[in-house]
């Protein structure tokens, strides 16, 4: 007899593939045993049946590839603790180059890997077919070796996680459809389901490709969609050795796997089939799709060539299935931020079967302590935009991402599909002015600015990209003259009431508690300490202030805004971001400018570094703040949407005569990387705090009812007092070779002293202002030693940074290598 489905229960969980039960299975192990996981079929039964079992380590940085690592890690763990057979084998993984500059992009992951604990090996092609005997290496350039990888059976892996929550205590029921999601006063409070209601203090969506109809029931942005993927099987090979690694040849978008005697081929092509617009059939379970050998007859043809076993092996299957992919290839985790006690676990991008122990530790403990328990800001849901959930902007893009999981991976990669979702006020503007378009959060962003239409196409290298020269030319004429930005895609929030300063006090670690007419920068940071968010806050009046933050952060940072509103407090905040466009004004040439075109006195004394003042540019009234984050004299101009083409135009009209040149944000990324300026997400995060970023200046620790962090931030400097060192710290590295030669840094390369790796870089780019106009290849990162990261430390010792398996000698100090006084910004 049927259990009967409780009413009550600590946590709900919707959806029984691999990523439902492993949540339910490590709730179990962390205490949390009152937990009921529905599914509405049966287990497996969407898209985790018919998944390939991959076991790959390596991401994209850190944390991810400790996840995906801690999965495989689990696998021996959960086989003997739960008796039931996962079907892992650890026999690694090969991936094969066939160009020069995809083997640059495999060495670069090998000294990442190398940097993050796992056993790597870069091979020559004689070495792949010694370890593949099956493998063409026509072609081949070389490849990479990861031992610790392997492969799984998903149905297996799942039933094991499912039995070893049920041994823990969490109650699992098959053929249970979640209708919809209970929520009361902004807050989940359980589920309704076709055969009753359960009560719950936390709910958990993890189904899959239903994701996003189930949360779009209650408000709940989850932007994800469904995409055929195929792959055959062949008929039993005689003498096929059991123990292949996988193989990737991502160049011919496939990879090959082992599979009880036989070879599994599957793909990811460039462009793929979306699927499940129309909705999802009622009884979809187990289901397959129909074949469609045309679309996958080009991947066949380039893998008979590549194994030509395959040539005399008959196909004795061949499978379609639908798996969801989301805008960015990267999953969707945490609490919602529209609805409190809501979590959300879907969108795997074909990596869930890898991802499912991670995942599955990481959002247990999330649900334990509400917050996540690393930096977890890559797949963190707050990183979506509302417009995402789109139909048809999924769908459009869909086509690429599933093909982008084997692309080539090249820094500062801009999507070519659902392009043009946002547009500035002065879109056209720019474009007429020769702005190479890129894409951030659906803002269509300059990039950079080129004569001829030929010049704007994205040419992509590890090495120098084709813009180099042009985001040179941008980056010294701001040195010189000025520089135009369009930041019109930056947040901006209004905060009013008279509890306002009172609650942004409270929020932000430094004190905003100033004169009308002030700009402060600060952080937000959680009760550990941790940076949450990196932002400015104008104050306007006694009760009016701005808040303005990084272009991928708006969904994050308004919903931490709102979130620390009390609930008895007179204070509203808006998003005014679509409303309020604005344009940059950099360089030393930028008083002269703001001065003629507002008739103003612009001066130190009378306009001083973070003054914010209203002004009149054209016919319009406009908002001033002297502010920078490229490290020249500047100035951010915000404007009412409906004046922004007037504004723009005085500027353009009145620009030749101080040098005025459209600036796009490569050399914003460039400049800011000069001057050490941080970007959030890349040099801090939730994990880092200020002391070890270095903004220690930007904390208020005496101001009159503290804030959040204070505490944590009191520890960390009383244990940096008594040791006289922090044991991490943020350094500025630049690389000894120069010219050509030098290569670029762009993120997670390993910092070594001593030959030993201490560290890693956190942001790169090419210091076009450094060395008169000649250049350097810059970065940041932090670094760490247990007796103190001190000067004297970091001015010793034989330095270096690893990148594509190659080491440099290096220099580093805490200050920038740009204006280290900032004269020029104070100017």
């Amino acid at each position: 007899m049927a259990a009967a489905l409780p009413s009550q229960a600590d946590v709900v969980i919707v959806g029984g593939g691999i990523a439902g039960c492993s949540i339910a299975y490590h709730l179990t192990k962390i205490g949390i045993t009152d937990v009921v996981l529905l599914e509405r079929k049966q287990l497996t039964s969407g898209t985790t049946w018919h998944a390939a079992g991959l076991m790959g380590q390596l991401r994209a940085n850190r944390n991810m590839t400790e996840l995906a690592r801690y999965t495989t890690e689990l696998m021996f763990d959960l086989e003997k603790e739960t008796g039931q057979s996962t079907g892992f084998k650890q026999n690694g993984s090969l991936s094969t180059a066939l160009t020069e500059a995809r083997f640059e992009e495999l060495k670069r992951g090998a000294s990442m890997a190398m940097s993050f604990g796992l056993d790597c090996h870069v091979l020559t092609p004689d070495a792949l077919k010694e370890m593949h005997p099956l493998l063409n290496t026509d072609g081949v350039v070389g490849g990479v070796h990861l031992p610790g990888d392997g492969q799984t059976n998903p149905i297996d892996t799942t039933q094991a996680f499912a039995k070893g929550a049920r041994m823990g205590g969490a109650k699992i029921f098959e053929e249970t459809k979640v209708e919809r999601i209970l929520v009361e006063n902004g807050r989940a409070v359980g589920v309704v389901t076709a055969k009753g209601e359960i009560r719950a203090s936390t709910v958990v969506i993890a189904g899959g490709m239903w994701s996003r109809d189930l949360g779009g029931m209650v408000g709940v942005n989850i932007p994800l969609h469904a995409a055929e993927h195929f792959y055959i099987v062949t008929e039993p090979l005689d003498g096929l050795p059991g123990d292949l690694p996988v193989l990737r040849v991502t160049d011919e978008h496939a990879y090959y796997k082992e599979d009880a005697g036989k070879i599994l081929l599957g793909c990811f092509e460039p462009v793929a089939k979306p699927w499940g617009m129309e909705g999802i059939a009622e009884d979809h379970a187990f289901e397959t799709l129909p074949e469609d050998f045309d679309h996958f007859e080009p991947i066949l043809e380039m893998a008979m060539n590549r194994l030509p076993i395959l040539q005399e092996a008959g196909i004795a299957l061949f499978f379609n299935g639908p798996e969801s992919f989301t805008p960015d290839d990267r999953y969707i985790l945490g609490e919602a931020p529209e609805v409190a006690d809501l979590f959300l676990a879907c969108g795997f991008n074909s990596i869930g079967i890898q991802s499912s122990g991670g995942v599955g530790k990481v959002l247990a403990d999330w649900i334990r302590d509400r917050h996540p328990p690393m930096d977890l800001i890559d797949v963190d849901c707050r990183r979506m935009m509302p417009f995402q959930s789109n139909r048809n902007y999924l769908h459009d893009r869909t086509t690429e991402t599933l093909g982008l999981l084997y692309a080539m991976h090249w820094p500062n990669y801009q999507p070519v599909t659902a392009r043009g979702a946002r547009r500035t006020p002065l879109h056209d503007k720019m474009l007429n002015a020769g702005a190479a378009m890129g894409e951030t959060a659906g803002w269509e962003r300059p990039m950079f600015f080129a004569d001829t239409a030929e010049g704007r196409d994205f040419g992509y290298s590890y090495g120098r990209p084709s813009w180099f020269d042009a985001v040179g030319r941008e980056c010294r004429a701001m040195a010189d003259g000025v520089g135009l930005f369009d930041q019109s895609s930056f947040p901006k929030f209004l905060v009013e009431g008279r509890d306002a300063c009172a609650v942004l006090n409270r929020i932000s670690a430094n004190q905003v508690d100033v004169e009308p007419g002030r700009t402060v920068y600060t952080q937000w940071l959680n009760e550990r300490g941790g940076i949450e968010a990196d932002l400015t806050v104008t104050r306007f009046s006694e009760t009016q202030f701005w808040v303005v933050t990084a272009g991928g952060a708006q969904t994050r940072d308004f919903a931490w805004l709102k979130k620390h509103i009390p609930a008895d407090a007179h204070c509203v905040a808006v998003d005014i971001t679509s409303g309020l466009p604005m344009i940059g004004l950099m360089g030393p040439q930028s008083r002269a400018l703001l001065e003629k075109l507002t008739g103003a006195d612009l001066s130190n004394d009378s306009f001083p570094f973070g003054a914010s003042r209203e002004l009149e540019i054209g016919y319009a009234k406009i908002r001033a703040n002297r502010l920078t984050y490229v490290g020249e004299l500047g100035w951010e101009i915000y404007i009412p949407a409906d004046f922004a083409q007037n504004v723009y135009e005085a500027i353009l009209e009145a620009g030749p005569e101080f040098g005025l040149t459209h600036c796009g944000y490569f050399a914003m990324g460039a400049c800011r990387t000069e001057k050490g300026y941080r970007h959030w997400g890349h040099d801090i995060g939730d994990e880092d705090n200020p002391l070890e970023a270095g903004l220690g200046f930007a904390i208020a620790w005496d101001k009159a009812d503290g804030f959040i962090g204070r505490d944590a931030l009191l520890k960390a400097r009383a244990d940096r007092d008594a040791k006289g060192a922090l044991d991490r710290r943020l350094v500025q590295i630049m690389i000894r070779e120069t010219g050509e030669s030098a290569p670029m840094l762009y993120h997670e390369e390993p910092v070594l002293r001593d030959g030993k790796v201490v560290g890693s870089i956190t942001s790169g780019a090419w210091g076009h202002r450094l060395h008169d106009g000649k250049g350097a290849s810059i970065g940041m990162g932090y670094v760490s030693d247990a007796d103190g990261v001190t000067l004297d430390w970091i001015s010793t010792g034989d330095w270096e940074v690893e990148v594509a398996w190659k080491r440099y000698p290096i220099d580093l100090q805490f200050k920038p290598w740009y204006d280290p006084k900032s004269e020029r910004v104070k100017a």
